[in-house]
């Protein structure tokens, strides 16, 4: 799978229906709504597998976040999306379940915008992740009531989708 900011995303409506494609960056400079993915990775114990998103990415670099994510490219599935994704950010694939979606629309500092329709995905493995390190800076797991204490004493460090999931979706991600 390809990095590039000039590759094509699904353009979503309100009601989540593909209705085209269009380059990546221009998608997150316009703050067109898009498909996206977010997948929680847990081992037995109930850690969630982080990563820290590479320095040189041009969105959200050096912050904390979900063990992976990415958006709709043409031509493939949602489900083909996140076992590509998974295994060429983290260097591993498993069985994954859609868990909920939910929009958000959030301007940042950089100019970037996202407003995206976010597909949630869950997985339990097993493992030591082999990152990719033009995606990934870092990874840990780290129990849930850790992660929580961490996030409100150092919310700067992580990404905003990580953050509204976990601060707005809590039921659907610990039931």
């Amino acid at each position: 799978m390809k990095n590039q900011k000039n590759q094509l995303i699904a353009l979503v409506d309100a009601d989540d229906k593909i209705i085209g494609y269009d380059e990546k960056i221009k998608v997150h400079e316009e703050g067109i709504l898009h498909r996206a993915f977010s997948v929680f990775v847990f081992n037995k114990k109930g850690d969630l597998l982080l990563q820290q998103r590479a320095h040189e990415k041009y969105h959200s670099p050096g912050l904390w976040t979900n063990t992976c994510c990415s958006h709709l490219l043409p031509d493939m599935s949602m489900e083909e999306c996140v076992h590509d994704r998974l295994q060429f950010e983290m260097g591993f694939d498993c069985p994954v379940n859609f868990r909920f979606s939910f929009t958000y629309h959030i301007p940042f500092d950089n100019g970037l915008t996202e407003h995206e329709t976010d597909h949630v995905y869950f997985a339990t493995w097993e493992g030591k992740p082999n990152i990719n390190q033009a995606e990934v800076a870092r990874y840990k797991w780290v129990s849930v009531p850790e992660l929580k204490r961490d996030m409100a004493a150092y919310p700067e460090n992580y990404t905003y989708w990580f953050k509204y999931i976990m601060e707005h979706h809590e039921k659907e991600l610990f039931a």
